[in-house]
């Protein structure tokens, strides 16, 4: 293992954006909440089950925006109309729901403002002065403007986000494709790359993409989850891993 604790066969590293580089992850579950919440309560009535953490966690975390949408309400036994990426927020579609739910995080995030991982943000320039690629890897088609907001986008060799997934048709996490998209962009094999990833679908995606090594970042207690969907390692901060810029 190299001063950055990855094998030496590692060439490139790929980051997600929410909850490894920014502290936007808790802003993402409280809108999801907010919205799903409002969304049960008018469907079922005051007795509906609220949108818990296992929800977040399991359904939504690290999924493109409508592909959480879906995967809750099937979870629920919920259908409704796809509907169109443009639908109002008060449409009772699956895209309609997301941007709704879009609304709520931009409106938080104006509220409360970003804030970065000193930790990743350290971790990044120590992998990069070591000569390593990197990728940030986000489902948010916010992800260019929360990057600059953290003045962050210079750490970043090639940006797949949400915005891009959607030009090339990428499906989104567990799938591996956004993943293996950026490792292509950076010139690497999958099995020279290493992914830093909080969420168990972005864990699911290391493993599909059979990537050379898969960092889990558990910042909610959730190791052992973590472990059981493809970690190689977890860490509570990447800055854990060493590292000196």
């Amino acid at each position: 293992m190299t001063e950055l604790g990855l094998p030496e066969t590692i060439l490139a590293g790929l980051f997600d954006l929410d909850g490894v580089v920014t502290k936007t992850a808790v802003v993402h579950a409280a809108a999801w909440k907010e919205m799903f919440d409002a969304f049960l309560r008018e469907r079922e009535g005051e007795h509906f089950r609220p949108f818990s953490d296992s929800d977040y966690d399991e359904h939504v975390d690290g999924r493109p925006r409508a592909d959480g949408v879906r995967t809750f309400l099937a979870s629920r036994g919920v259908e409704l109309p796809e509907g169109d990426p443009g639908d109002p927020p008060d449409t009772p579609t699956v895209h309609g729901l997301g941007n709704r739910k879009n609304d709520l995080l931009l409106e938080k995030i104006r509220t409360d403002g970003v804030e970065a991982y000193d930790g990743t943000l350290r971790y990044l320039e120590a992998v990069r002065a070591h000569g390593l690629r990197t990728a940030i890897v986000s489902s948010s088609a916010n992800c260019r403007d929360v990057l600059r907001a953290i003045d962050a986008e210079g750490l970043f060799d090639v940006r797949v986000d949400g915005v891009v997934a959607a030009e090339r048709k990428l499906p989104g996490k567990p799938h591996p494709d956004t993943f293996l998209a950026a490792a292509h962009d950076l010139g690497v094999q999958a099995a020279r790359a290493a992914v830093f990833e909080d969420a168990l679908a972005g864990m699911d995606a290391g493993r599909a993409g059979r990537f050379g090594y898969v960092v889990g970042v558990d910042r909610v207690g959730q190791t052992d989850a973590l472990y059981a969907h493809g970690a190689d390692r977890v860490v509570q901060d990447l800055a854990d891993l060493g590292g000196k810029a």
